[in-house]
């Protein structure tokens, strides 16, 4: 993870006075659908897609914004410090989605790639809103990552529990977030020139902790309780839209019999495999493995506008 911070963010308004965190890059004139990145469970776009960024932007066009309760996104009820509602709805991020693609003016239906709980969202999204998807690449996930047969309920009753708990954490980690970054300010601010200014180029971990500091953490573990509930074996079959399935072979969290039975309940996807575990996507190889995942989406697209 030691890489250079990922492109800066910025802030847009959402409903109800909550704020979306996002990093868009590339032309919005490039040719092909947009791409909409939507990152794993306790990630961030920053952490999920840093090794994607560069080599994306420069044949698409990219939002990448953080999932509520995420790094730089408010929870979903715009309260950082009340436990009680501050619960992970996936069908509600799409809804955050959808408020976040007409902030930005985007009119055309995109490709939406999802990772790990980012997926389930992508699927969700196709389902609530099939208008605006034009096709999907899913990573590392599944139609239904905690089965009944392997302990639904106890998983996320877990997770309800951990939730509590990490109020007080989320709390303690206020103020250490923000004296971290300015020790950080500081140091490399009174180093002399032209030091100072290559030290600002070195790779460094830094970044990774402000985004794990920042995130509200009642709400990333309810997360957990709303991916323990997640099922679309019902519906996967009905996606319509150009698919294709990036399968990590090695994958203790998602295991590779999910991530075959998806690929069996869709219709033909697009299959890109990879040798790694759950964290393939901080990889080096990952890019131009995501990459020919939307190109091949990207050429179902066009075929079926031809």
């Amino acid at each position: 993870m030691g890489l250079r911070r990922p492109p800066k963010s910025r802030q847009i308004n959402l409903s109800e006075g909550r704020r979306c965190r996002v990093r868009i890059l590339g032309t919005n004139d490039a040719a092909g659908p947009p791409i909409l990145l939507l990152h794993g469970w306790f990630a961030s776009a920053g952490l999920n897609w840093h090794r994607t960024f560069a080599e994306l932007s420069k044949h698409h066009f990219v939002v990448a914004p953080d999932l509520p309760g995420h790094a730089g996104t408010t929870p979903q009820d715009g309260h950082r410090r009340s436990l009680l509602s501050s619960r992970f709805d996936i069908e509600r991020s799409t809804d955050d989605i959808v408020e976040l693609l007409d902030e930005l003016e985007i009119d055309q239906p995109v490709i939406v790639v999802g990772y790990s709980l980012g997926g389930m969202v992508a699927q969700m999204l196709w389902r609530r809103y099939p208008e605006l998807v034009a096709g999907l690449v899913l990573g590392a996930t599944s139609a239904a990552p905690v089965p009944i047969s392997r302990g639904r309920l106890p998983f996320a009753g877990a997770m309800h529990v951990a939730r509590g708990a990490t109020d007080a954490l989320d709390r303690l980690t206020h103020h250490p977030r923000r004296l971290v970054g300015d020790l950080h300010k500081n140091l490399v601010a009174r180093l002399p020139s032209p030091l100072n200014s290559a030290l600002r180029e070195i790779p460094s971990v830094h970044w990774v902790l402000e985004e794990f500091t920042s995130h509200h953490w009642p709400t990333v573990l309810d997360a957990g309780r709303a991916i323990a509930h997640f099922d679309a074996r019902e519906w996967i079959g009905d996606i319509d839209v150009p698919t294709s399935v990036i399968m990590t072979e090695r994958d203790t969290l998602i295991p590779l019999e999910q991530q075959e039975a998806m690929v069996a309940a869709l219709d033909s996807p697009h299959v890109e495999t990879m040798d790694a575990g759950h964290l393939a996507c901080v990889r080096s190889d990952f890019a131009q493995t995501l990459l020919s995942s939307c190109h091949a989406v990207k050429r179902g697209v066009a075929a079926n506008l031809a």
